[in-house]
């Protein structure tokens, strides 16, 4: 399991801390897009990973790293364009598309799988296998002696480490 650093700080000096995590990437979202794809240097192919083993942890990282920046960007004021750039940067095209499907159906948020905001998260890593790697995400719901959770599971491409699908 991942722990963000900070995970058990305040919630304003966290969301204090995402919020800058954010803006920095926004920012570096926004620089990268300005550079034309023919100058990008090529990405090394993956090599072919065994049914088990480590070879998810990078994307697996970018997960709680999404899920971190995304939940606070949904709860700031005015946090719609950072949402939308989060979505660009670590989703695959496809699962935007079938999130903007999802939610037009369900009148809720797809990557939360719910109309509210959670108050905490935990990402578990799971198996990789066939180019993909999966992720257990629990979001916390509400707090006290008996606390409400969902999960959702995560898939994440080994090759560009964007994720490719979120279910319940």
């Amino acid at each position: 399991m991942l722990q963000l650093p900070g995970a058990q700080a305040p919630r304003g000096r966290r969301v204090i801390g995402r919020k800058l995590f954010a803006t920095a990437l926004l920012t570096a979202v926004t620089a990268v897009s300005v550079i034309p794809a023919a100058t990008a240097a090529p990405q090394a192919p993956v090599a072919g990973a065994p049914a088990r083993s480590d070879a998810g942890a990078p994307a697996f990282q970018q997960v709680a790293h999404f899920y971190a920046a995304y939940i606070d960007a949904v709860t700031a004021k005015g946090g719609g364009k950072l949402t939308a750039a989060l979505r660009s940067f670590y989703l695959t095209p496809q699962l935007r598309t079938q999130l903007a499907t999802w939610e037009r159906r369900n009148h809720a948020d797809g990557v939360l799988r719910a109309q509210n905001t959670p108050l905490a998260f935990r990402v578990t890593s799971g198996d990789s296998g066939a180019g993909h790697t999966w992720s257990t995400v629990r979001l916390t719901w509400s707090k006290g002696k008996h606390p409400r959770y969902s999960y959702l599971t995560v898939r994440s491409d080994l090759r560009t480490y964007k994720i490719s699908a979120i279910g319940d």
